[in-house]
This record gives C-alpha cells, structure tokens and sequence, in this order.
C-alpha cells in the first residue's frame, strides 16, 4: 500500500537557507541606512568614512553585498510567489492580490515606524504583476528579466545621466550637480538636516514620514522594474530546475563561476573609477543604483547557484539557515527594530556617532539573534509572528 499523496510538495531545505542567507546579507547594508545620514549609504566620503578600515568595509560591501542580496530576496519572493500561485489552482488572483495588500500595510507601517528603506512595499507592487507572469515558460521569464533591466537602466540613466554629462562637461553649479550633491555627496546644509532627522523622537519621526508616504510611494515606483526583473529571475529558475533543487552540483558550480566572472571584473572595475575620480557625487548615483545593477544580479545568481550546490544536504548550518529563512518575513522586521534599538533616538542613540565600520561591526547583532532565535521559534511555534499576521490578514481580505 502506498501512502497518500500531500496535497503540497515538501519544503526544500537548500531553498529555505537561501532565503535564510539573504535576509542575513541585507543587514550588511541596511545597517548603513540607520546608522548613518542617506548619502553615505552610497558614498563613503559622505560622513563615517575615515580610515582605511572604513574603506575597505566599503569597497567590500560594495562588490560582494549591496544590492546583491536585495536581489536574491526579491529572486525567492518570485519564487515564494509562484509557488503560493501554484498551489491556489487555477484562479489564483483574489488571495494573490489580498496577500500583496496585506504585505503593503505592513510595509507601509515598517517604513514610517522604523525604515525608511523598506522594500516590501515595492514587493507588494512589484507582486501584482505575478499572476501574468505565472504561466510563462522558464525562458520567457528570462526574457522578461532581461528586459525589464534593460528599462531600468534605461529610466535610471534618463534619471542620472544629466548630472553625469555635466560632471563631465565641467559644468559646475548647474542644478543638476548641485542635486547630486545633495543626494549622493557631501553637502553640508543636507548633511546637518540629515544628522538631525536621524536624532529626532519616534513621534516626530512618525510624523514625518506619514506626510511623505506619496513622496515614497514615488521612489518605490522607480524601483519596481528592478525588482519585478529579480523575480521574474527568480521565478526563471525555479521552472527551470534550479532552485527545485534539481540541478547537479557540478551544473550549479558552473552557473555560479560564470556569474562571478561576469560580475567581479565589473564591481571591481566601477569601484576603482569612482576611487579614480575621488567620489562625486554625479558619479556614485549612477553607479551605485544603475551600472551596477546587471553585475549585482549576475553576482546574486551566483550566490543562489552556490546556496543549492552546498546546502543540498542535511547538516546542522542547513537546517539553522533554513529555520533563518522560514522566518524571513519576522526576521527582516526584527531586524529593523533592533538596529533602531542601537541607533534611534529612543534607544542608544548612536545615529551619526560610528563610522562605517563600528556600524558594519553593530550590524552583526541582529544577525547573532536571527540565528539564535530562529530555530527555537521554528521548533516551538513553527510559523513565525508576522508571517501569520500576513497569512491571516490576507485569508481575511480573500
């Protein structure tokens, strides 16, 4: 006699340390955006940068990190996506759609309490699109990808490119570089605002950014190609095997090194011409959000190739980074609200007090508690916190 069926597929644990792996290297930049004024962010000589150390912390952060998680997190909520669509049959939109509501309100509330750099909402966004998406073959998907990055670095450019093309033309004191200055460089009267916007009180704050949610619904808007080219990505190689779990190792060793000779080359090439070039301002926004943008996905599918070829099997890191992962969702807002812990006005207040590498060093306390904590909720409670809010919020709306 043979068991029966489930009606869902197992977990994949490789799938889930991945998730596990990228809400662990978010932090590594996310930090930044609590610790120090906006522009330093992408610039290091904006404000926290003042020795070596701090140098390398970001020319590492900048190669290896920025934007490269962000980007295999947006890959796997593709893919968490399809999976859920997959499952709900053949009429999917309703609960799709009240689970992309719900993960905007929390966005929404995450953005205005504690970070202003929040992607869920441009996930929840972004996730709208998901259903069209569904029934497409592994490789228009890719194709989707491709081309939804081509728009981006098209709009990007269209963006950033006027600041460039008078930084080059030395045409200085126009609007355009004065702009760049204010948002990427180091401007005193925008640095003073910035320092004391980082120490105001949780009521000003809240304030605040509840006024700006259509300024911010406006940057999220200029993200949503990136990130619906992550996922449809993401969605290309779940179809296509990979992320199932179905490659062989020696197939996903050879994805990964060809995504970091892609990559690498090309990081490590635009970090030295912005250290040639000493660091203006029109030059690191360009870089930073758009050139960079197709060797940080390249690196990210490398690193996902690398996540499903070495935690394929049992073992402990396995199974702590898969329980990271399942609670990615708690996890990413639990992190937010102990790096506010350590740099917000109502808790220790050193916003503005470290420089990039005591923040890059701080940053590891979320992360101790992520793999610390997880396992014992996974094991007790099983579903994390805010993941049943989510699933509960949504299964109300549908």
């Amino acid at each position: 006699m043979s068991a029966p069926l489930s009606p869902h597929p197992p977990r994949i644990p490789a799938l889930d340390a991945l998730r596990g792996i990228a809400v662990i290297g978010i932090v590594g930049m996310n930090v930044h955006a609590f610790a120090l004024p906006g522009p330093a962010y992408y610039n290091p000589l904006s404000y926290g940068g003042i020795g070596p150390v701090d140098y390398w912390v970001w020319l590492g952060s900048f190669v290896f990190i920025e934007d490269k998680f962000r980007t295999l997190f947006a890959m796997l909520f593709g893919v968490g996506c399809l999976i859920l669509i997959e499952r709900s049959g053949e009429t999917p939109w309703r609960a799709h759609y009240a689970r992309m509501a719900v993960l905007l309100a929390i966005g929404l509330v995450h953005a205005t309490l504690l970070a202003s750099n929040d992607v869920l909402r441009a996930y929840a966004l972004a996730g709208l699109a998901m259903p069209l998406l569904a029934g497409l073959t592994a490789g228009r998907l890719l194709a989707v990808a491709l081309g939804l990055l081509l728009v981006h670095l098209a709009l990007g450019m269209s963006a950033l490119g006027p600041p460039l093309a008078m930084f080059h033309m030395k045409h200085w004191g126009s609007d355009a570089l004065l702009w760049a200055e204010r948002q990427f460089g180091r401007d005193a009267p925008t640095m003073t605002l910035l320092l004391e916007q980082g120490r105001e009180g949780l009521s000003e704050r809240v304030a605040r950014r509840g006024l700006a949610i259509p300024a911010q619904m406006k940057a999220v808007a200029a993200s949503l190609p990136i990130n619906l080219s992550a996922m449809a990505l993401g969605m290309a190689l779940w179809r296509g095997g990979m992320l199932k779990g179905e490659w062989r190792t020696f197939h996903l060793q050879r994805i990964a090194g060809f995504g970091a000779l892609v990559a690498l080359p090309g990081l490590l090439g635009l970090a030295a011409w912005l250290v040639a070039e000493g660091f203006p301002a029109a030059l690191v926004g360009p870089v930073a959000l758009i050139l960079s943008a197709p060797f940080d996905m390249a690196l990210a599918v490398s690193y996902a190739a690398l996540g499903m070829a070495f935690l394929n099997q049992d073992s402990g890191l396995t199974r702590r980074l898969a329980m990271v992962g399942r609670l990615s969702l708690t996890n990413y807002l639990m992190t937010s609200a102990v790096l506010s812990a350590i740099f917000a006005s109502w808790g220790l207040g050193l916003f503005g007090e470290v420089t990039r590498w005591q923040a890059f060093a701080l940053g590891l306390v979320p992360v101790a508690a992520m793999l610390a904590l997880s396992p014992l909720w996974v094991e007790r409670f099983g579903q994390g916190p805010f993941e049943r809010l989510w699933r509960a919020g949504a299964k109300a709306l549908s």
